[in-house]
């Protein structure tokens, strides 16, 4: 009995995984769309969450960073060069710009350094939309090429979600070996108290710096995603909107919680698009789903579902205690 719920996990996660290798082989265009929009997204939501769940840094520049991925995508692909440089680019370009803007988190903090980073998404909004002989402004960067795995096309929508489903599961394999190494450990000793982590021998300036860097790399890989998911971008969806939502995803899913960007991006991709028969109200129900469940729960869903777990393990360990000291009294 005792080890069911160590394995419960595991074979929920390979049943979870083969439904997403195995059931979109029957969805139509607009379906494998959406679901590999999520998968994109959840990868940005990811970065943003190792930023802000576990480090503890406000960020809302994360919809820049998928917008600086995306156009290094688009702009290398059309001049004929492989994704795989792409992505390269994109991720060392965000990383580099990453560290750069975790500067201000080493002298300012909160809502303070949320304004710091509200200042680089509307100047990289700026850029996207201005600088004409880059990014081609408000007319956008058109048949952005798929790219070829191992010989293989995917500029079918079923190849091209296995890529996007592919890449979600390496960037997950990653951010879980480093929220389990001595780097993530110290990034929640950040977060839970700095002053304390400092007195630890941790260098909080160089893991705050980390934090955003590695977060904002994620960005990158995400948008370096999408720009081939949609084939097609200009500045419009890389504006602050992008940025709020990826934090509505973590914070809906469970800031800190590895499986929190997960179920926050499932629900601000999947869930207005399941509400859509309520055609005009869909919008206005989603919202007030999300502030209700804010309002129950303001650690988000997995928060729940950890506060249940707890107080479950508390009833056990009381019980048990009880029975223990039960015995020791009626021993002779």
């Amino acid at each position: 009995m005792t080890g069911i719920p160590r394995y419960l996990p595991i074979g929920f996660g390979v049943v979870v995984i083969a439904a997403l290798i195995v059931v979109p082989m029957n969805f139509n265009r607009y379906g494998l769309f959406i679901l590999s929009q999520w998968a994109v997204m959840t990868i940005a939501a990811m970065g943003l969450n190792l930023t802000l769940g576990y480090a503890g840094q406000v960020s809302l520049a994360q919809g820049a960073f998928v917008g600086i991925g995306a156009y290094a995508a688009a702009i290398m692909t059309t001049q004929g060069l492989p994704l795989v440089a792409a992505l390269g680019v994109a991720i060392v370009l965000c990383f580099a710009i990453g560290w750069l803007l975790g500067y201000p988190a080493l002298r300012v903090q909160h809502h303070y350094l949320a304004f710091v980073t509200l200042a680089f998404s509307t100047l990289a909004f700026l850029v996207f939309r201005n600088e004409d002989w880059l990014t081609k402004g408000i007319y956008g960067i058109s048949n952005i090429p798929r790219p070829h795995i191992f010989g293989i096309a995917t500029n079918r929508p079923l190849p091209f979600y296995y890529v996007c489903f592919g890449s979600l599961a390496i960037v997950s394999i990653g951010v879980w070996w480093l929220i389990r190494s001595p780097w993530g450990r110290a990034f929640v000793a950040l977060r839970e108290n700095p002053i304390r982590a400092l007195s630890l021998g941790i260098d909080t300036r160089r893991y705050t710096l980390m934090a955003f860097a590695i977060g904002s790399a994620l960005g990158g890989v995400a948008g370096a995603l999408y720009a081939p998911l949609t084939q097609y971008i200009d500045p419009v969806p890389f504006n602050l909107s992008l940025s709020l939502d990826l934090l509505m995803m973590v914070i809906v899913g469970g800031a800190g919680f590895f499986f929190g960007p997960f179920l926050g991006a499932m629900i601000a991709v999947l869930l207005p698009e399941w509400l859509r028969f309520t055609e005009g109200y869909y919008l206005m129900l989603y919202a007030v789903a999300v502030i209700l469940l804010l309002i129950y729960s303001p650690t988000g869903i997995l928060g729940i579902l950890d506060r249940y777990l707890t107080e479950r393990r508390t009833k056990v360990a009381s019980a048990l205690r009880a029975v223990a000291r039960s015995r020791l009294e009626t021993a002779p």
